[in-house]
């Protein structure tokens, strides 16, 4: 077949790919935003929109003291580094940056990726081999999925939360030389947080270590807001430590993993996604270091997020809508079938509010989703507001019974 046939057969198989998600309802729709990320945003059609749909749980996303702090490293430190970092890549700026986040995290060091899903991409395949096991929980993020992908040891799956099967793949994993259990800290499309006491009961009982991506939890969650392992009280007893400055810790981007001293050096030796990816942007990890700072000082942001959590709860629940149980502000809405939930978020996408449907192959299929995010940012007054308008979508749905 001569080249131009092949090229025109294959964007054809595309265009006939996409064809068959728009008819699905599975196809994904970018909403374009003219403004920065906060409790409201502007749409690119002019509209001012309730955004429940950002990681912006502590509301800095569009702090403008976050801002100044970003433009400060800036003037200090340039915009970029063109170089990766054990080049000419380090800046003092990316240490203070680590050695915070050590210290937040209850960790000997730390080391920073340019996104979280290098931090879990970069982390498996540089620490263990064919003589170690890895238990993963089935639902764990796909950066995690595809780290161990990467890796050659052998791979165990245990049944989502489910501390029994955990049990089971220990036992099937006896004999290998380093066992590692791997689950995230909060499950971002379920709001679950992981039970990691006992996870940690099992490796001690197991002899295994403990990793744990804490993308959904680092900022508020535990009452000094380090986590997930600090809202267990297990802090000292998880090993390795992977997480996002790209949520809670003001929305940019950049990724972490903190563990031993001898964990990190050996990830600064191997780590590919760390060796061959530019440094994180001077303005990102100064502002980072400002963050950390703020968080430290006082709890404010951690305390409205979780009132507006627990508010938000409640009344979507008192309206009818069937929700995933929880305390986090994550808040899955669930719908069941993909083509509603698209029709249920534009619904209230028309009323004002903006949210975003989620189903297969993000979720299970047939759990198809509204995944609503509560920020410290929300008022009062446009929670009430969202809430009338989901209150309006479900009736006009016919979600909530007449």
């Amino acid at each position: 077949m001569e080249k131009s046939h092949a090229a025109a057969d294959f964007h054809h198989r595309l265009a006939n790919d996409l064809s068959d998600l728009r008819e699905k309802g599975l196809f994904k729709i970018e909403r374009v935003i003219a403004s920065p990320q906060g409790a409201t945003v502007q749409s690119d059609d002019g509209r001012t929109l309730i955004n429940l749909c950002a990681n912006n749980y502590l509301g800095l996303s569009g702090d403008s003291q976050l801002a100044h702090a970003a433009i400060r490293a800036i003037e200090h430190y340039g915009y970029g580094m063109s170089s990766v970092r054990f080049i000419c890549g380090t800046q003092t700026v990316h240490k203070q940056l680590e050695r915070a986040l050590a210290d937040f995290l209850g960790m000997e060091d730390a080391i920073l990726y340019a996104a979280a899903f290098d931090a879990n991409g970069g982390l498996f395949e540089p620490l263990f081999d064919e003589e170690d096991a890895i238990i993963s929980d089935a639902l764990n993020h796909a950066s995690i999925i595809d780290g161990i992908r990467l890796c050659r040891a052998a791979r165990y799956r245990f049944q989502h939360n489910d501390m029994s099967d955990l049990e089971v793949q220990l036992l099937a994993a006896a004999g290998k030389r380093h066992k590692l259990i791997v689950t995230d800290g909060v499950f971002s499309m379920d709001g679950t947080i992981a039970q990691l006491d006992r996870i940690c009961d099992l490796a001690d009982r197991y002899g295994a270590l403990v990793m744990i991506d804490e993308s959904h939890a680092s900022g508020f969650m535990g009452p000094n807001g380090r986590g997930t392992h600090e809202h267990h009280g297990v802090m000292g007893r998880v090993d390795i430590i992977t997480g996002t400055l790209g949520k809670a810790l003001g929305g940019a981007m950049g990724g972490f993993t903190a563990a031993r001293r001898e964990v990190i050096e050996t990830l600064r030796q191997k780590s590919r996604p760390y060796l061959f990816s530019n440094s994180l942007a001077p303005a990102i990890a100064g502002a980072s270091l400002s963050v950390l700072e703020r968080l430290s000082s006082s709890s404010e942001l951690r305390d409205r997020l979780h009132d507006n959590t627990r508010y938000f709860r409640a009344a979507i629940t008192e309206l009818g809508f069937t929700i995933k149980p929880g305390t986090h502000p994550v808040v899955p809405v669930m719908l069941f079938d993909a083509p509603l939930a698209q029709r249920f978020a534009q619904k209230l996408y028309a009323l004002g509010v903006l949210v975003s449907g989620f189903f297969y192959p993000v979720v299970p299929m047939g759990q198809a989703r509204v995944r609503v995010q509560l920020s410290a940012a929300h008022t009062r007054e446009q929670l009430d507001s969202a809430l009338a308008a989901c209150r309006q979508a479900g009736d006009e749905l016919d979600l909530l019974g007449k």
